[in-house]
């Protein structure tokens, strides 16, 4: 078969799947009407984990699953826009990778705000101007995000999702490696490319700023300063590439929240977030953490965090695999209930294949 023949199957192929995502989009707006009617949210955690699961775990061929749920993802995100396109509020600027876990999420047919905070985010999901928010929580070299957790134990909002984004930064200037005498990002994206830059510009100054993108910003037009940033940042600004994935780690990622005034229901495979204090006295948390094990639930994030209330008292941050209302969980949280002095169930979500 020649190559003319093998792109006029294509053409064939190509004109027969938009007949059929045609037809998607069509149903997919009845689908809308119904939960306009029954007043239900257009975006649906629970039911987008399950259509990517069924669909990833069929035969591929030559696809990987992440391409297949990535094409998936923005098929789902242009039907949802037909019913109503949601507001999304991030931590902002934009082309961080707050941004991107939003992007990756929602696709390319929601609004997204940035925010200049945390807990700006929280604020405009609880006050109505956005319909959900998208916070980061833990990332594999730094650690957990205070300022999220201490959101979490605030506000009235449920955790509804996860998002898992690869961290990947990128040296960037308007000039060559042997111009740069500076080198500007947040303080965190400094640490975490520290040997490379230590190891390819000894005698560069670091300099700190608020983002990875307003630091692409001020590398424009000045070819003795490289911006350590996203590839994103780095094109929205036209802004040359001297090194790519210059991390530290190679698996560097960030785990993201999506949170908003909305209860998942349970796919089958999930995880739920918890916070909770312990009586002040020996060996109360091993206590409560023994209502996990009597009813064989995996913990896979246990954090401390200070009490604002109380001086030198802790409240501790839980994840575990399972629903709450599966019954293994829902039966160690009753028993939590009746132990300790606060206990908040932050919320269940379905589980990311991360």
């Amino acid at each position: 078969m020649s190559l003319d023949d093998l792109r006029e199957r294509i053409d064939e192929i190509d004109s027969r799947v938009l007949e059929l995502l045609v037809e998607r989009a069509r149903v997919a707006k009845q689908v809308g009407e119904l939960k306009d009617a029954g007043d239900r949210p257009v975006y649906a955690p629970d039911r987008e984990a399950l259509l990517l699961r069924a669909l990833t775990e069929r035969e591929l061929g030559p696809l990987t699953r992440e391409s297949v749920e990535a094409v998936f993802r923005e098929i789902v995100s242009a039907c949802r826009g037909l019913q109503r396109v949601p507001v999304v509020a991030y931590l902002g600027p934009e082309h961080t990778f707050s941004h991107l876990a939003a992007r990756k999420r929602f696709g390319h047919h929601a609004e997204l705000a940035a925010s200049a905070s945390i807990n700006d985010v929280f604020e405009a999901v609880q006050r109505g101007r956005a319909d959900f928010g998208v916070v980061p929580i833990q990332n594999s070299t730094e650690g957990v995000v205070g300022q999220t957790l201490d959101a979490l134990l605030d506000t009235p909002l449920h955790i509804c999702a996860e998002i898992y984004v690869q961290i990947n930064h990128y040296l960037v200037s308007s000039g060559s490696l042997a111009q740069i005498e500076q080198v500007r990002s947040h303080p965190q994206v400094l640490a975490q490319c520290r040997r490379w830059l230590r190891e390819m510009l000894p005698g560069a100054e670091l300099v700190a700023t608020s983002s990875s993108s307003a630091a692409a910003a001020e590398a424009v037009g000045q070819p003795a300063v490289a911006a350590i940033c996203t590839l994103e940042a780095a094109e929205a600004q036209g802004l040359a590439v001297l090194g790519e994935r210059i991390e530290d780690m190679a698996n560097n990622r960030t785990r993201f929240f999506v949170v908003g005034d909305l209860e998942v229901p349970p796919t089958g495979d999930d995880k739920t977030s918890v916070v909770f204090s312990t009586p002040h006295r020996a060996g109360a948390l091993h206590h409560a953490l023994a209502a996990f094990a009597e009813h064989g639930i995996n913990l896979t994030l246990i954090q401390s965090r200070p009490a604002r209330a109380e001086l030198w008292e802790y409240v501790f941050f839980v994840d575990f695999e399972g629903h709450r209302d599966d019954a293994g969980p829902a039966a160690a949280i009753e028993q939590l209930r009746g132990f300790c002095p606060l206990l908040k169930v932050l919320g269940s979500y379905p589980l990311e294949r991360s």
